[in-house]
């Protein structure tokens, strides 16, 4: 499962920031595909993207003048959501993969969570509310509509965007200035937290991962536990990277369906996949 996940993230990251001419030239791709939006925290300014980030689109859909409901990017939440649920957050997304192999570099005690974690986890939810929703319609920059979380917040364009286009484009290094700084910092920050800690932009600011997390208790994409074969030796929650409790996985909003309780689980009792409903009868799927 391991080598699988791993190869997936690495692919599926190509496959969707995969315009090579954008990082040698210093140029976003701009064609007929950046319409549309892939499921990850993919910046719409990396010159490799071929597609959109949703949380980009959600928010330059609410930037519009006169407020309307974004039906569309709201139902791609939706059908998204629903069938994978975080399983998005620990297979597809590009800067959770940045995270997983900053983690793996030998340098400190490791961590699973940050002191006050119970508190700590919901600032995804504020950052979901203030920078991506009100943020975008009326909060920043006066009463202009800005995409907020993506001009003040976003690791991941700061990362795949904003240091690529600079380092080509030196008319840009000129315009620096606070902002950037300020971005870059804060990248920064988040860098070297993930060597000690696992995914701490993941558990604690992503909105993306907010959003997904809510469809976690119904998704199509479960973990799930042959009951009569447990022996309920904590194996599964001791190799969580995120601490969850045998209660939480797969259920909780935290979970992203990252495999490790699978492999780690000496009984073989827990399998993940795609369950329909016939086949929750026969199985516990965790609720946390």
């Amino acid at each position: 499962m391991k080598k699988l996940r791993l190869t997936v993230q690495l692919m599926f990251t190509v496959f969707t920031n995969g315009y090579a001419y954008g990082f040698l030239n210093g140029k976003i791709y701009q064609g007929s595909l950046k319409y549309a939006c892939v499921p990850g925290l993919n910046c719409y300014s990396c010159p490799g993207a071929v597609a959109s980030c949703p949380l980009g689109a959600l928010q330059a859909l609410l930037n519009q003048q006169g407020f309307q409901i974004p039906f569309g990017i709201l139902g791609f939440f939706f059908l998204f959501g629903s069938l994978f649920g975080r399983f998005i957050c620990g297979w597809l997304c590009p800067f959770g993969l940045v995270q997983d192999l900053l983690h793996k570099i030998p340098f400190f005690q490791k961590r699973k969570r940050l002191p006050l974690h119970h508190i700590l986890k919901y600032g995804k939810y504020i950052v979901l509310l203030f920078f991506v929703c009100i943020g975008s319609l009326f909060l920043f920059g006066g009463f202009a509509k800005v995409p907020a979380f993506c001009k003040y917040i976003c690791p991941s364009g700061t990362l795949f965007g904003a240091i690529p286009l600079l380092s080509a484009n030196e008319s840009l290094r000129s315009q620096i200035g606070g902002l950037f700084s300020w971005k870059l910092g804060l990248l920064l920050v988040i860098i070297v937290l993930s060597v000690k800690v696992y995914r701490p932009f993941c558990q604690y600011l992503c909105p993306l991962g907010a959003i997904y997390g809510w469809f976690n208790t119904f998704s199509l994409v479960q973990i799930s536990l042959m009951e009569e074969q447990c022996i309920s030796c904590g194996s599964c929650t001791k190799a969580c990277p995120l601490s969850l409790s045998v209660q939480e996985i797969s259920r909780s909003p935290e979970c992203i369906r990252c495999g490790k309780c699978i492999d780690a689980c000496p009984k073989k009792c827990l399998h993940g996949g795609a369950l329909p409903v016939s086949a929750r009868n026969k199985h516990t799927v965790f609720r946390g």
